[in-house]
């Protein structure tokens, strides 16, 4: 299995400062590329979709980067009183 490591090398780590996350970006056993986000412990936290390009896969994790500095929470589990007490605003 191919496997490319994005970390951000942009600044030196401090000793006592946690390990960042990281993107891994890897082929997967049908040969399309994917990539997951692993928290400074190891821990996978977000999956990629199958992409037919690296280039693909790349724009992907770029993405997530930016979207998720100011991303919001939406509760889906609570009930919606308008909506007749279901979950979420569908």
């Amino acid at each position: 299995m191919e496997q490319f490591t994005w970390q951000d090398r942009s600044r030196p780590q401090q000793k006592d400062e946690q390990m960042a996350g990281k993107f891994e970006l890897y082929k997967d056993k049908a040969g399309a590329f994917r990539f997951r986000l692993k928290a400074g412990n190891g821990e996978v936290i977000a999956t990629g979709e199958a992409c037919k390009t690296k280039a693909a896969a790349l724009k992907g994790i770029e993405s997530v980067k930016n979207s998720a500095s100011g991303a919001t929470t939406v509760d889906l589990t609570v009930a919606w009183p308008r909506l007749g007490g279901h979950a979420g605003p569908n």
